[in-house]
């Protein structure tokens, strides 16, 4: 019990519901894509089991993850990718509405739902697999949480991150301190550093969440110049 009262336990369950928050919504468009033919009162209940069964697929999944991160460097490489996921949040394009196709029945919107999740899922299953520092409590917590904010909560975040990009910047440097968090604790690495092993997990933490933040705006105005550039480009200049 005294684990779960720690101020690094805390900080991990605060670091997974903001892990959540920031990478629920790709996965509630999918789910409302998906049940988007089907009629109102079947399309409630595919919601519903459709996120259910994803999420149970997703905790499977995730408590494989944490095992397999106690591997010599694959906790450094999966660090790397969350840093890289993190940047993508920054500068990541709607979803479009084609990408998913209707169901044309129950059964297949549970399919369409489980499959989508788990192609889209990676980020989310990495995250929380080093956010909870191998702790399956954390990872059972963190996956459950997913379902009442994918299937309740997506609405309100989108919102939320339309209003306020800021809150977007919140979300990435989390997700850098996390992957930075994950390279800082391969055992492979750490062994190479030696008696400053310790401090050089916080160093690698904060230094990944500045790297992830400035390559992230850097890359987001770059993508706006080019996209401004092309607009010109398309007007017609007048006589």
């Amino acid at each position: 019990m005294a684990e779960y009262l720690t101020l690094d336990f805390l900080w991990r369950f605060l670091r997974i519901i903001a892990i959540d928050i920031v990478l629920a919504g790709d996965n509630a468009v999918v789910i409302a894509m998906a049940v988007r033919s089907l009629p109102q009162r079947q399309r409630r209940q595919g919601i519903i089991w459709g996120a259910l069964a994803a999420v149970a697929m997703r905790v499977a999944i995730t408590v494989v993850a944490v095992q397999l991160l106690t591997i010599p460097y694959l906790s450094a490489v999966g660090g790397a990718l969350v840093l890289w996921i993190a940047v993508k949040l920054l500068v990541q394009d709607p979803p479009e509405e084609g990408a998913v196709r209707a169901a044309a029945n129950f059964w297949q919107a549970i399919r369409i739902i489980m499959f989508a999740d788990l192609v889209m899922s990676t980020d989310n299953i990495l995250a929380i697999a080093g956010a909870s520092g191998g702790s399956k409590e954390l990872v059972l917590f963190g996956l459950a949480l997913s379902i009442p904010i994918v299937m309740f909560c997506s609405a309100i975040i989108a919102m939320m991150l339309d209003r306020y990009p800021w809150l977007a910047y919140v979300g990435a440097g989390i997700l850098g301190w996390t992957g930075g968090e994950m390279i800082g604790h391969d055992h492979a690495i750490m062994a190479h550093i030696g008696e400053t092993a310790h401090l050089w997990k916080w160093v690698f933490a904060a230094a990944a969440t500045g790297l992830v933040i400035a390559i992230g705006k850097w890359w987001a105005r770059r993508l706006q110049a080019v996209a401004l550039h092309e607009a010109g480009k398309t007007v017609a200049p007048r006589d």
